[in-house]
């Protein structure tokens, strides 16, 4: 069969190949005129070459070694002739050329060494005939062979085929992200959103897309069109982190083709100087809003692109701490949320974001109601932890009097509680908050609002995104995990009320402990290891993590001889109080 494709579609040309040789000499009385014959009628037709190929005998050089560097250096010329053909003279000559060429030499397309010259040509071409498409898609080998610039081509008008070559991709990409928030590395320096969106863009999936893509704005329709689709099977997010980064790749190589169309680029563009910034300022707040107040009447369903850019994980991070960093600024000014347009346009912002799977699931396409009270009670109130901070930090500076120190607030409104479980963005935007605390190392504030997170909008206290980025801010705190009384309202009261009903949950208190185990109360140590142990549901990430703390834990214990060694008689250390976090 390696001999048959080696040949394969000489004979349709007219050129005689090895079943032509073998034809003759099997019928033939005189075998070596017979091969003679077939090397004068089939060799190289230069009457210059007829005394010269005596002297490379005389060398002990072989024909076929002659022949095959003729032929490489041939194919070679042709290749760069090829090449020069499509960018020389006018475009209907050109490709008129071209094609002449590809029906020529189609028919030798299986044969291998043949083969790179008509894929060259092929690729040249912007409209391969389709029965020639046809038969390279019909074919493994080929279509595997085939450029990019060809199977663009194919894919275009072959949706199942292209996603197939799509989807591992975007499965990558997914267990990428994962593999990012559950990363053994905690740290507050590292986290899921340090990457810079420029950097995060040259990842593989994105790239590989980029390419696949070109300048096809078909093939980028569908690409989009698959996101949606997963996106709303799965409710996963970084479907919608994609969809902005791939905008983005296209607009860093300038192909207008797409960018020009995708009403949404400038709008996107604009965000990703933001989501690089980690902030949305003044200027760029008034553009965002410029986009959005010029969504024009029977043109709503670019809210639905909008509101996919909104949901991507990195804008509402950067929306999330802008509005937190818009609070406390008002907090200094005396200023309520309602005075303040910059605010109200960061919420407008993020309830488009995350009213996003509810607007192309039902495909009605207007701007979610944004609820008064969210303004008017849950943000004042939100503002009044932070004066609770102030006021407690100035009291602690002064000389105290007879009556003691004034205790932290220990309380939490009902209704702080009540917006957590019932208002997706008051929800996002207290946990936020949280996160801004943990990271100020301002413990008591942490363990005041901690009571809150255990039943929240949709578990959104217990997703992925928001365990990496604690975890990672607890690292912070890690003295205070020497405290019982910390440990307690942290593991008991929070992590362990959902570990065994959600497994990351699970896999994050695991990745906590392995890094900050030697800070832990040891009185805590062993009901938490217990606690933690994998069931039978449990999947290999968790046992694995739990294997791994262990053997940490084993190789932390005293050896039996330390053990003896210490005194019984020893005394407690007083407990120095530690000075109020700021």
């Amino acid at each position: 069969p390696e001999q048959v494709t080696m040949y394969a579609g000489l004979q349709e040309l007219g050129v005689a190949n090895g079943e032509d040789l073998k034809e003759t000499l099997t019928n033939c009385t005189e075998p070596l005129k017979a091969i003679e014959q077939f090397q004068t009628e089939n060799g190289v037709l230069l009457p210059s070459l007829q005394s010269a190929l005596p002297f490379l005998d005389l060398h002990g050089t072989p024909r076929l070694e002659f022949h095959q560097s003729v032929f490489d250096e041939l194919r070679e010329k042709l290749l760069e002739r090829v090449s020069a053909i499509a960018l020389e003279g006018k475009v209907e000559e050109r490709y008129k050329k071209l094609e002449d060429l590809l029906e020529k030499s189609f028919s030798l397309v299986k044969m291998p060494s043949i083969q790179p010259v008509v894929m060259c040509v092929m690729k040249h071409l912007p409209k391969v005939p389709e029965k020639k498409l046809k038969l390279v898609m019909a074919d493994k080998d080929l279509y595997k062979a085939c450029a990019v610039e060809v199977k663009r081509q194919i894919w275009q008008d072959n949706q199942a085929l292209f996603g197939d070559e799509v989807s591992p991709l975007l499965k990558q990409y997914i267990l990428e992200k994962e593999n990012i928030l559950f990363s053994n590395d905690i740290s507050v320096l590292h986290n899921f959103f340090s990457p810079s969106p420029k950097t995060r863009r040259q990842g593989e999936v994105v790239q590989k897309l980029t390419q696949m893509i070109g300048k096809n704005v078909k093939l980028y329709d569908m690409v989009l069109q698959f996101l949606r689709t997963l996106f709303l099977r799965t409710r996963n997010v970084h479907y919608c982190t994609l969809r902005a980064e791939l905008l983005m790749s296209l607009h860093d190589l300038e192909i207008s083709e797409i960018c020009t169309v995708d009403p949404c680029h400038k709008f996107t563009w604009c965000l990703d100087a933001c989501i690089r910034e980690k902030f949305v300022d003044n200027k760029r707040a008034r553009e965002l809003q410029g986009f959005l107040d010029g969504v024009k009447k029977g043109q709503e369903q670019v809210l639905g692109d909008l509101s996919m850019i909104l949901c991507d994980p990195f804008a509402i991070n950067t929306l999330a701490l802008s509005t937190i960093r818009h609070l406390q600024d008002l907090v200094g000014q005396d200023t309520l949320p309602r005075e303040s347009p910059d605010l109200l346009l960061l919420l407008r912002m993020l309830s488009l974001g995350q009213g996003a799977w509810d607007m192309i699931d039902s495909q009605v396409f207007k701007e979610p109601k944004m609820e008064a009270e969210l303004i008017t009670k849950f943000l004042p109130m939100l503002m009044s932890f932070v004066v609770d901070d102030h006021t407690f930090n100035v009291d602690q500076k002064l000389p105290s009097e007879e009556k003691g120190p004034v205790p932290y607030p220990s309380t939490i409104p009902e209704a702080f509680t009540k917006f957590l479980q019932e208002n997706r963005i008051a929800c996002e935007i207290g946990l936020y908050y949280i996160l801004h605390i943990s990271k100020q190392r301002n413990k008591n504030a942490f363990l005041r609002l901690l009571p809150a997170l255990v039943e929240t909008f949709s578990d959104l206290a217990f997703s992925d995104i928001f365990l990496h980025l604690l975890t990672g801010n607890l690292t912070l705190l890690g003295d205070e995990f020497a405290l019982e009384e910390f440990c307690t309202s942290l593991f008991d009261g929070f992590f362990l009320t959902a570990c065994s009903r959600k497994e990351n949950v699970h896999r994050h208190v695991l990745r906590l402990l392995l890094h900050l185990h030697h800070k832990v109360a040891p009185a805590k140590l062993e009901p938490l290891q217990k606690a933690l142990e994998p069931t039978k549901q449990s999947g290999e990430a968790v046992k694995e993590l739990y294997n791994q703390l262990t053997e940490k834990l084993e190789l932390c214990k005293p050896s039996p001889a330390e053990v003896t060694e210490t005194p019984s008689m020893e005394l407690p250390l007083p407990t120095v109080p530690t000075p109020a976090s700021r």
